[in-house]
């Protein structure tokens, strides 16, 4: 949210705690004291005397939005594993893993990217521009350009699939499944199983204090990310979203150190760098 100075010392205190709300920018005729503000009000990011600095930093706070919102399910492993009613397992981990089979097994054609734009500009005007030239210029082999581009969809994936948002994720369903399949190419042309050395990569993310003690009970258990998961070689940068959740009382920054050995992968992974 991007409020005035004055309309801010009006409406923090009744809006400040709302989940829906992730960050507050203030813009200022004049530079206040920062330290006040973000001390009182800790989704205060900063005081801003010009709209541009606030616009440079605002790719950076959506990032790091989509990133701490990508849900886990953490599933137990123990003895009696084996005995376990299915229905004892995260609902959500069951629900990916159904949707996932169906997604992958549908058929789409042209008329789905129809719809699933017709759809777009029914729920977000705003990006009228980037669903038209979507529809206009979209394959299967540009699917990983589009999800890494700073625009509404990576956001909207990750939503309908945190939320499991059904009619999103039908409408999705073709880019899912391209995604998915370009993936596992780059994947087959990238690792070669006999060869290809184990490698680390790096995530930082925040969970609610719940997750978090959801994590530390299933200590020894397996986690499962609902969602494409994103990962850096780059130790620091990945520290860095763990360490910038600190100020935020009401969740944890993890850092996610990941050992991978190609030659057990169960499912595709690949760098897109390039």
């Amino acid at each position: 949210m991007i409020v005035s100075e004055t309309v801010a010392q009006h409406i923090l205190c009744f809006i400040h705690n709302i989940d829906q709300l992730y960050a507050v920018y203030i813009f200022s005729d004049n530079k206040i004291d920062d330290e006040r503000w973000i001390q009182e009000w800790w989704k205060v990011k900063g005081i801003y005397t010009q709209i541009k600095s606030i616009c440079e930093v605002l790719p950076h706070a959506i990032k790091q939005c989509d990133q701490n919102s990508i849900s886990i399910s953490f599933i137990p492993i123990d003895e009696d594993v084996s005995d376990k009613n299915l229905d004892q397992l995260d609902p959500t981990f069951m629900y990916t893993q159904i949707l996932k089979e169906i997604l992958f097994e549908t058929q789409y054609n042209e008329q789905s990217i129809k719809d699933f734009t017709t759809y777009c500009r029914n729920i977000n005007c705003a990006a009228m521009n980037t669903i038209n030239r979507f529809e206009r210029e979209y394959h299967s082999n540009t699917s990983i350009w589009w999800y890494t581009s700073e625009n509404y969809l990576y956001s909207m994936l990750n939503r309908a699939l945190r939320t499991l948002e059904t009619d999103a994720i039908i409408k999705l369903g073709f880019f899912i499944s391209d995604l998915h399949k370009y993936i596992k190419q780059l994947h087959s042309k990238q690792f070669n199983v006999r060869s290809s050395p184990s490698f680390t990569v790096y995530r930082g993310q925040a969970l609610s204090k719940v997750e978090f003690e959801r994590l530390i009970k299933t200590n020894g258990g397996l986690m499962s990310f609902n969602n494409f998961l994103s990962t850096s070689l780059d130790k620091d940068v990945s520290f860095a979203f763990a360490d910038s959740n600190r100020t935020n009382p009401d969740s944890i920054g993890i850092f996610f150190v990941i050992n991978i050995n190609p030659s057990i992968s169960s499912v595709p992974f690949a760098s897109i760098k390039n």
